[in-house]
């Protein structure tokens, strides 16, 4: 690879963080309108939940090969192919003439939105460094809770005056209007050298990518952490609609705690620097499951402060471990540590959100609780289990 180029760092997180506020936005924005599908097309909470996991399922699928295509084109082209085509396909999915397709739209966004979510980390690191990729890559994800709220949010409130379809058209505006601040501000990427071109190079990668214990460690928080947030996220409608009798506007300030999640996940730099990435991840996964057994009662005070301290936890844990991926993984290998660490995130995003779902449905809140609960009992374990030097544990970055 080339030496990396220095462009101003305001620009290329404001790039970044626009590209990630219209991706993430555009992934999660039927999820408050969950119930309002099931009640149209006659669905269970399982089946209604596919109009999330289809999306991150095939973003899951599509995120390793894009990212090992990065290898070959470069990061900038994909991060703009990707916020490009995600928004043309939200602005055609208001005008699904049924649900098969709308989940076939659904699927084709995910694929392009994985351009952007596979290679994002590897294109900080080599824009801004490995010293400043833990802050980097914090307000890259704040950016992405931004997105995930406004999209949630915009939707919440939109869908009782426009209806669903309406809601994702509005969602889809606001994604046009981030997507352009990307393609007219981010700063161009390294260009890949001859070598790195080759396909054996690529594969070689992967291999390395999948070998080392430690970025193994953090793809099983990916997806175990990711599992147990959009699995009780997804139920979190139909319960608070449901069970606590809210209207859908209301029901979808619950999103609001995306902004301390925000918070959190921008001050990751901070937590890795005082206490080590390992007690960091740990400490984040903690946290949340403090938030999901506060969810327990029927209380919707305690519901709100459960989602809320989950949320704040979860991208605190998700920010410190991909950051940790992006500066673990070897500089041949990035992009595809990088896509092997978002193929994680989003298989648990579409398993566990679906499985959780199923759960919830049939065999109610705490039955999901436990189950969630279980998911990142396994992800601490596989922090806890790795052999590092004891000064990882102290403060080392």
């Amino acid at each position: 690879m080339l030496a990396p180029a220095r462009p101003a760092t305001r620009r290329v997180k404001l790039a970044v963080a626009a590209a990630g506020i219209s991706s993430f936005a555009l992934l999660y924005a039927p999820q408050p309108v969950l119930p309002q599908l099931a009640a149209q097309y006659r669905l269970d909470p399982g089946s209604a939940s596919l109009a999330v996991s289809v999306a991150t399922g095939a973003l899951a699928i599509a995120v390793l090969p894009i990212a090992a295509l990065s290898e070959i084109v470069g990061r900038r082209p994909i991060i703009v192919a990707s916020v490009t085509l995600s928004v043309v396909l939200g602005l055609l999915m208001p005008f699904a003439p049924s649900y098969p397709v709308l989940l076939a739209l659904r699927a084709l966004q995910g694929i392009a939105i994985a351009g952007f979510a596979g290679v994002a980390s590897a294109y900080l690191v080599e824009q801004l460094g490995k010293t400043g990729v833990a802050a980097a890559v914090g307000a890259m994800i704040a950016g992405n809770t931004v997105g995930g709220m406004l999209g949630r949010l915009s939707t919440g409130f939109s869908a009782e005056a426009l209806g669903w379809h309406g809601a994702l058209a509005v969602v889809a505006g606001v994604a046009l209007v981030c997507s352009a601040v990307t393609v007219l501000s981010l700063p161009a990427g390294v260009r890949p050298s001859g070598s790195g071109s080759r396909l054996r190079d690529v594969l070689t990668g992967v291999g390395t990518a999948l070998r080392r214990p430690v970025l193994l460690a953090q793809y099983g928080v990916a997806m175990l952490a990711m599992g147990a947030f959009v699995a009780m996220y997804n139920a979190a409608g139909f319960r608070l609609t449901g069970e606590l009798g809210l209207s859908p506007a209301v029901a979808s300030l619950v999103f609001l705690a995306y902004a301390v999640g925000s918070v959190s996940s921008s001050n990751a730099g901070r937590m890795v620097a005082r206490f080590g990435r390992p007690r960091a991840v740990l400490g984040g996964l903690a946290v949340m499951a403090a938030g999901i057994l506060l969810t327990l009662p029927d209380s919707l005070p305690l519901v709100v402060l459960g989602f809320v301290v989950l949320t704040g936890g979860f991208f605190a844990a998700h920010a410190v471990a991909n950051g940790w991926a992006a500066a673990e993984a070897p500089e041949g290998a990035r992009g595809q540590a990088s896509g092997m660490y978002t193929l994680a995130y989003y298989l648990g995003s579409s398993v566990g959100g679906t499985v959780g779902s199923v759960v919830f449905g049939r065999f109610g809140w705490s039955w999901l609780v436990g189950a969630a609960v279980v998911w990142l009992a396994l992800a601490g374990a596989a922090v806890a289990g790795l052999r590092v030097r004891t000064a990882r544990w102290v403060v080392s970055a």
